[in-house]
């Protein structure tokens, strides 16, 4: 039977919590982008590895969509989109945070409320990315070549359609004789 616990923060643990990201983001300004992202991802290897509860791999999977935004050359993230969230990884690229993550359930606790604070500040970043990777991959599955690009694929569909479309005419007309026209109004 699952429990759910809830608390709030109030604004001092906010602050609380927001200064220990600028530290995090402070201390991270000598790493490059690639550091930045490296280290988060070890570090949600390890929380992985060590099988946390799943509150916290709920979090994790949050986590790793603003890493794939970042990988994902398709997406093209803009500059000042993409310093955003290389930034809000500093924090769990720093591998002294709050609480540390050896302890048990409890190590987690801070990592959590922190990809809460971050996923809340890049929501749209996020809902935009995870929306084109969905369409993304609604069109391979449609398009059952992905080598081609997306107008290459209409392109192709168009020709099949149309030429369906004249097969059906040309039956059609076969059937029914060419020069009359048959029109079923009721």
């Amino acid at each position: 039977m699952p429990l759910r616990v809830t608390f709030d923060l109030e604004d001092q643990d906010l602050k609380y919590f927001r200064n220990s990201m600028k530290q995090a983001r402070e201390a991270a300004q000598q790493a490059s982008e690639t550091e930045i992202i490296d280290k988060a991802e070890a570090m949600i290897a390890e929380v992985v590895a060590a099988k946390p509860p799943a509150f916290v791999m709920q979090r994790i999977e949050r986590l790793q969509a603003m890493i794939g935004m970042l990988r994902d050359e398709e997406w093209a993230l803009a500059s000042q989109e993409r310093r955003n969230v290389v930034t809000a990884l500093a924090y769990f690229a720093d591998p002294h945070d709050i609480i540390p993550d050896d302890i048990p359930v409890l190590g987690y606790i801070d990592d959590a409320i922190m990809i809460e604070l971050v996923v809340s500040e890049l929501k749209h970043e996020i809902d935009a990315f995870e929306d084109f990777c969905r369409y993304r991959g609604d069109e391979q599955a449609r398009n059952r070549n992905p080598n081609l690009s997306r107008d290459e694929y209409l392109a192709i569909k168009r020709r099949e359609l149309h030429a369906r479309m004249r097969r059906r005419r040309s039956s059609v007309a076969a059937r029914h004789g060419r020069s009359r026209t048959r029109i079923r109004l009721f």
